[in-house]
């Protein structure tokens, strides 16, 4: 016999095959399972990532996106002048007390005069003859009273030796009484009459400038009939009417001082004091009336003048200011939506001041920091989880 070639197979050999060993099966296993697992991944988890991936963006979706902004320093109103009205500390109409014709005018527009000085004069025919008439009437009393007296006396005698009749002295005592009376009458007439000549002569009630003429030689005058003849004001000090808006006006205070520019002098600066306050707030303009005092011993500022007002020695409130498209109009009245640190949405009822068009300033109800949803659906409830979608803006300063 031949003997066989170790390199010749199995098969060529004619031997029957080798069974596998247990160690390669295992291997094979583990190569299958690995193939499995890796066709298991390469199925299951992109599905898995897709779902997971949609359901963040469904919770996303479910979560409000908002835009936020912060509360900004409100507009001072004591950097802005007040409008404000220069009047004389007194100014007085000058009537006449007597009916006449104006025989002449010693004073004019402009003038300087004196408590006391000579206006004008007044002739008073109708005056001068009631009063001549008053004087006759005085006389004709008192000729009437010392008759009366002397009869009385008379009657008096007689009746101590009963010549007459006690009825009869009574009268004569009683008649002497009325003529005293009608003494007294005449007397207190020429008073007045007297009293009223004088006011033929038109003087000045005090210390000032005759600010307006309005009568000429031969005017009629007529006593009461409403008509002035001239206008004199004190000019030295000077008041200055202000209106304080309702939100600076707890900030004046008697004493203060504050800044007046004049339209005809307009780079001079003239100091005022706050001499006293109306004491409560016009329900109309809702503003609070204010009397400011300055000198004007040299006659620089005319009286009546529009002026200026700056309040330099005052201390504004903070004020705080939003977007107007931050406010929500509900029943219970103004409000906004604040996200606090959780996320969740607080409305809050807010007091509105100032209206500055695209701006609101906020008076109560908001803090600084506080981060104010702006352009809020009507649908905005309290508790809401929302997602602030950009960085939180702040209105900027006016």
């Amino acid at each position: 016999m031949n003997p066989v070639d170790p390199r010749l197979s199995a098969k060529e050999s004619g031997a029957a095959p080798k069974a596998p060993t247990p160690v390669r099966l295992k291997r094979v296993l583990a190569v299958a399972i690995v193939i499995i697992l890796i066709g298991l991944a390469a199925g299951l988890v992109p599905r898995w990532l897709t779902r997971r991936a949609l359901a963040q963006e469904t919770q996303d979706l479910a979560v409000t996106t908002v835009a936020v902004v912060s509360p900004g320093p409100g507009k001072s109103d004591f950097g802005v002048p007040l409008p404000a009205e220069v009047q004389a500390y007194v100014e007085a109409p000058i009537y006449a007390r007597a009916s006449g014709y104006l025989k002449r005018w010693l004073v004019d527009i402009g003038a300087a005069v004196t408590n006391g000085q000579l206006l004008a004069e007044i002739e008073t025919p109708e005056l001068d003859q009631q009063l001549a008439q008053a004087q006759a009437e005085v006389a004709q009393n008192q000729a009437t009273l010392d008759l009366a007296k002397i009869t009385s006396a008379r009657w008096t005698d007689l009746l101590k030796t009963a010549s007459v009749s006690e009825q009869e002295t009574a009268e004569k005592q009683s008649d002497l009484e009325l003529k005293k009376a009608n003494l007294d009458a005449a007397l207190a007439n020429l008073h007045r009459l007297k009293e009223s000549k004088t006011f033929a002569s038109v003087t000045a009630p005090f210390d000032g400038t005759i600010t307006a003429r309005r009568t000429d030689v031969g005017q009629l005058i007529t006593a009461g009939s409403g008509s002035e003849l001239f206008r004199l004001a004190q000019v030295n000090p000077l008041r200055v009417y202000v209106r304080v808006p309702q939100t600076m006006a707890r900030a004046i205070t008697p004493g203060q001082t504050a800044e007046l520019i004049l339209d005809q002098s307009p780079g001079k600066k003239i100091t005022a004091e706050v001499v006293r306050t109306a004491g409560a707030i016009e329900p109309g303009s809702r503003t609070l009336l204010t009397e400011l005092q300055v000198d004007n011993a040299r006659g620089d500022i005319l009286a009546g003048s529009y002026a200026q007002v700056w309040f330099t020695d005052t201390v504004a409130a903070p004020t705080l200011t939003l977007p107007a498209n931050t406010l929500l109009f509900r029943s219970e009245g103004m409000c906004i939506g604040v996200v606090n640190a959780d996320g969740k949405v607080e409305v809050r009822t807010v007091k509105l001041g100032r209206d500055f068009g695209q701006t609101v300033e906020i008076l109560e109800g908001v803090q600084t920091g506080d981060r104010v949803i702006m352009n809020p659906p009507d649908s905005l409830a309290s508790g809401l989880a929302v997602r602030v979608a950009e960085p939180v803006k702040t209105v900027p300063e006016k």
